[in-house]
């Protein structure tokens, strides 16, 4: 929402070789209570005023000697190739209106000047064009947030893989097909096998295969959406070894409570298995 004390508070550049004409707009923006009002009759200065004062509204002559309205606006461009360029152009020429609209600006006004009118544009087009400066750092805003939630995410989940790393060999996720989303963990490497083979098949394509009741019921926890806790399972190796392995998984469900997945860790526990029996 802009405000009164906005728009007169704007920044307000006068471009016209015609010392009256500028003597003019001053005292008639002046008197309506604008307060932040630059002028200069030499179009030359206009580029880097601009990039110095960024202004919210030009007041451009077009009929210069030197270098006219249009080149002027050519200039402009150059600063503000994507952004909006808050020009005003004052003509005697009715045929220069669409012309000057095609070249960049805004809106015009007409000389000699009908003040009411020239008031009315002024205010509508700095109200455009704070609404735009609002929008603009609105996005600015939302892209800097944006940019800090997913470096913090980011290391958010560094530091979740870090954790589940120190407690488990790897962490994994599938979705409501049962197809693996997430996988990491040092294990994997280290064994040289996929994740398929530790979890997803009772027999797998590189001649292990589960203990086929485990697998059963391993199964039937997954159907029901059940959670399963330090659940421990076999596997024959190739070479006729046995190998144990623990999982805890849960169940994921969206905020409208749809089933979207799985999620949990795994622990190679063999060595563990193969002391606690030889123990007994």
């Amino acid at each position: 929402m802009i405000n009164k004390p906005d728009t007169l508070n704007a920044k307000i550049l006068i471009v016209d070789d015609q010392e009256a004409n500028v003597r003019l707009l001053e005292q008639m923006l002046s008197d309506a209570g604008y307060k932040n009002i630059t002028s200069t009759m030499e179009p030359r200065e206009v580029s880097d005023l601009y990039r110095q004062n960024r202004y919210d509204l030009i007041l451009l002559d077009l009929y210069m000697p030197g270098m006219d309205g249009f080149q002027v606006l050519e200039e402009l461009k150059k600063i503000e190739q994507e952004g909006y360029l808050p020009v005003l152009v004052i003509t005697a020429q009715p045929g220069h209106k669409l012309r000057a609209l095609q070249a960049g600006a805004k809106d015009f006004v007409s000389k000699p000047f009908d003040l009411v009118e020239v008031q009315t544009r002024i205010q509508n087009m700095l109200e455009v064009r704070l609404l735009y400066k609002q929008l603009e750092n609105y996005n600015k805003r939302l892209e800097q947030t944006v940019a800090e939630r997913t470096a913090e995410l980011r290391e958010s989940e560094a530091r979740f893989r870090r954790l589940t790393e120190l407690a488990s060999d790897w962490y994994w996720e599938q979705d409501e097909k049962g197809n693996f989303t997430k996988i990491y963990g040092p294990v994997l490497d280290m064994l040289g096998i996929k994740v398929d083979h530790l979890m997803g098949e009772s027999k797998g394509h590189n001649g292990t295969h589960w203990n086929e009741a485990e697998y059963s019921t391993f199964k039937a926890n997954i159907a029901a959406r059940r959670p399963f806790i330090d659940f421990i399972y076999r596997r024959t190796k190739p070479d006729g070894s046995t190998q144990y392995l623990m999982v805890s998984g849960e169940p994921m469900f969206d905020s409208s409570g749809r089933f979207t997945g799985y999620r949990g860790i795994g622990k190679d526990v063999t060595d563990s298995m193969h002391a606690s029996q030889t123990s007994q």
